[in-house]
């Protein structure tokens, strides 16, 4: 390489440095801490560090050793953070129940001991095997524990992958009502936006600026107040209830608001200009004398439709149905606002671990799984979008 075209690629790399720069701080970044969120556990190694090194060489089938709990006694006597106590007692009582109430009647019972104390003695159960397993089992600084009970799933005494019991946790169906609403709200934006991309492709001038304007004017304006708005528009005493009454279609008030087609309502609204523009982008490169083309050769409006120009627009309506359907899986201010108890989505599972409880992995360990759901859909996406015909 001479120096002239080193030089230009110093250049190019100098111009692309703040934009890498910014990609590394705010996306790389927080995605790898995610990462390690979601299958990191050091609760443990970090608040029983004596404890670690005694239990190590047990089998975990045997009683447990004198030598391991003189070691829980000092480390517990150790430990006088509050939130790392915290933290110790949520990580024991998840892996096995129970442990919230002997940690707080051996801590106490420490606080109040000044010599020698014997743990079987402040409660017998510290000589039972499955929870001396489970502190153990939570000594590895890193688990799966956390992705399995993101899809409901965990291990069993023999190490197998099982399902939790039905009662434990709904993680799964959560998933399945998240991607079900925004399937919802995919088919509703296409059952609008195919008609609306296809009379904005067929007029010109001032009528396709109005159309593509108004279709654009939700993305002008925040998420939050589009979502209030449909929180006026749908209540009982709103507008849409209003004019259903004044047409004389209903008697009493329609509940709109706090359930499922509130939400589909909503998120329609919000999401219909990434249906409209792909498939209005695909629909100006299709020529305008295939539909004449097709009538002159005796094809009524409706099989020249679906003979013609929706095979045409397909490449459209799959990019703009993946678009909708990407976008609507992680939503939350508009399922939050508009939707009920039954109406949640996994993106408000995901804020109530990660602000609710505290509950860093498991909310690390659910936006993961969303992550890999959106990174293949978005595969999809590139696929579907790729100029094949380039590559041919």
């Amino acid at each position: 390489m001479n120096r002239a075209d080193l030089s230009r690629h110093l250049t190019a790399l100098a111009l692309l440095a703040p934009l890498l720069g910014f990609l590394l701080a705010f996306f790389v970044w927080p995605l790898v801490q995610v990462l390690g969120e979601s299958v990191s556990d050091h609760v443990i190694g970090r608040t029983l560090p004596v404890t670690v090194q005694a239990i190590a060489p047990w089998d975990r089938q045997s009683p447990p050793t004198e030598l391991m709990k003189g070691a829980l006694v000092q480390d517990l006597r150790q430990l006088t953070d509050k939130q790392a106590q915290g933290d110790l007692v949520r990580r024991l009582n998840s892996a096995q129940a129970g442990f919230r109430t002997l940690m707080m009647k051996t801590t106490r019972a420490l606080e109040q001991a000044d010599g020698p104390i014997v743990l079987t003695e402040i409660d017998p159960r510290w000589g039972e095997v499955p929870y001396w397993r489970a502190i153990a089992e939570a000594a590895a600084p890193y688990t799966d524990r956390h992705l399995l009970a993101a899809l409901d799933l965990t291990r069993d005494t023999s190490g197998d992958i099982a399902a939790m019991p039905a009662d434990s946790s709904a993680h799964r169906a959560i998933l399945g009502r998240t991607f079900w609403v925004a399937g919802l709200v995919t088919l509703a934006c296409l059952a609008i936006g195919l008609p609306y991309a296809m009379l904005a492709a067929s007029v010109s001038g001032w009528k396709r600026q109005a159309l593509l304007a108004a279709v654009l004017l939700p993305l002008w304006t925040s998420l939050l107040v589009r979502t209030a708005a449909w929180y006026i528009l749908l209540q009982e005493q709103g507008l849409v209830n209003d004019l259903l009454r004044a047409l004389h279609l209903i008697d009493g008030p329609v509940q709109l608001i706090f359930n499922r087609l509130g939400v589909v309502i909503a998120m329609t609204h919000v999401l219909l200009p990434f249906m409209v523009l792909p498939i209005y982008s695909v629909l100006l490169s299709v020529p305008k004398n295939l539909m004449p083309a097709a009538a002159s050769l005796g094809a009524g409006p409706i099989r020249a439709f679906l003979r013609v120009l929706l095979p045409l627009s397909l490449r459209g309506v799959a990019s703009g149905g993946l678009l909708v359907f990407m976008a609507a899986i992680g939503y939350y201010i508009t399922p939050a606002l508009i939707g009920g108890a039954k109406d949640q989505m996994i993106s408000s599972v995901i804020a109530f671990y990660a602000t609710g409880s505290a509950n860093w992995n498991m909310a690390a360990a659910l936006g993961l799984v969303l992550l890999t759901a959106t990174l293949a859909l978005y595969a999809v996406y590139g696929w579907l979008s790729a100029d094949r015909t380039a590559k041919g």
